[in-house]
């Protein structure tokens, strides 16, 4: 197997565990663990922008040995989009099988005419070709950085030049617009947006390009000490750049704004650096470390095979989400617990824990997979 990089294996594994962790709260969880309604920053919001900065850093390290062709980035790209709109399809193949009412016509319906093409595996895959061919066509690391600051500006101008008096109005944006002309108004998450659509890719592809920035310093041949150093500096001056731009933009996931990406970003160099002290300073943290090393191995394993079970979980026995086999499990342990945020939230937790012995599986026999 392949030399990995332990904290950048770390921090995939902070981003997995965050998933398992609240992508499927069965009631109402801790405000702080809950995505915003529209704007602002809370737990799930640093998650996906840190699997996308890691899958930057990956392809960093990855190239610094061998150079992939087009044909391989783009395989990779379609396979991972096609495993993405399998996931949105899921429910109506399984549908079928435990409904009695759900018949052709509504999977023609759901499934097709109105089904969903975009979603965060989609996102991801998008924003990983366009990052890697930007960054072998620049190259050199300030190129890189200039190409991912010419995206965030672009996709923050499109929103004031679209809506000058409300830019980040949810009823009315140019990301909104953009998913009406594609993939439709009939194919989108929402009528109002689509948190995944097409617009969004630009701001996440500077987000990948942060992550090629990591990763390059990671097979930079400078000393661990000046590694840290760069971390650092790149964090907190990131952090304060999109601290700054929030004065114009507002932070937001669904829309995937500059100052989202800017904060998130800062974010996951500062925690590059602190795991670099620590694991430095401390090895025995590496011990308890290795939960999180072990998910973060095969972090696109285990997020789709999460999603994908829970969504057969919901879907049994009978096709009816509000009796849900996943509820009833719910339901029968610690719902109203202390309180219904805490009784949901730790039934969360015991779900993420769950995975921990296949990730320690995997661990243990090396097994790594790939796309």
């Amino acid at each position: 197997m392949t030399k990995r990089i332990y904290s950048l294996d770390v921090l995939r594994g902070v981003a997995i565990s965050i998933m398992l962790f609240l992508d499927g709260p069965p009631d109402k969880i801790f405000s702080i663990l809950e995505h915003p309604q529209w704007a602002g920053l809370t737990v799930p919001d640093v998650a996906l922008p840190m699997f996308a900065f890691a899958m930057g850093a990956a392809a960093a390290i990855s190239m610094s040995r061998r150079e992939p062709s087009a044909k391989k980035i783009l395989k990779r790209t379609a396979l991972m989009f096609a495993i993405g709109v399998l996931l949105e399809m899921e429910p109506f193949f399984l549908l079928p099988i435990f409904s009695d009412s759900f018949t052709a016509a509504d999977f023609l319906d759901r499934a097709i005419i109105h089904g969903r093409l975009f979603g965060i595996i989609q996102r991801l895959a998008m924003a990983y070709a366009l990052g890697t061919f930007l960054a072998l066509a620049i190259k050199n690391s300030r190129g890189i950085l200039l190409a991912a600051f010419v995206l965030l500006i672009v996709s923050s101008a499109g929103y004031h030049l679209y809506a000058p008096e409300n830019p980040f109005d949810e009823a009315h944006n140019i990301s909104q617009a953009v998913d009406y002309i594609f993939p439709g108004v009939n194919h989108i998450y929402r009528p109002t947006h689509d948190p995944e659509g097409l617009y969004g890719c630009l701001a996440t592809t500077a987000s990948v390009l942060f992550g090629f920035l990591a990763g390059k310093i990671f097979v930079d041949q400078s000393s661990a000490r000046d590694k840290i150093f760069l971390f650092i500096a790149a964090g907190v001056v990131l952090s304060i750049i999109g601290g700054v731009w929030s004065n114009f933009d507002i932070i937001s996931k669904k829309l995937w704004t500059t100052p989202y990406a800017l904060i998130n970003a800062g974010l996951d160099f500062l925690l590059l650096a602190l795991f670099m002290k620590l694991f430095d300073a401390v090895p025995a943290a590496k011990k308890f470390s290795q939960p999180l090393v072990a998910l973060g191995m095969n972090p696109l394993f285990f997020f789709v095979m999460n999603n994908a079970l829970l969504t057969f979980l919901y879907v049994i026995p009978n096709g009816d989400v509000n009796n849900s086999f996943y509820l009833q499990l719910y339901w029968n342990t610690t719902q109203g617990l202390i309180s219904t945020e805490f009784g949901a939230t730790l039934f969360c937790a015991i779900w993420a824990l769950l995975w921990l012995p296949i990730a320690e599986l995997f661990y243990k026999m090396k097994i790594v997979i790939k796309l």
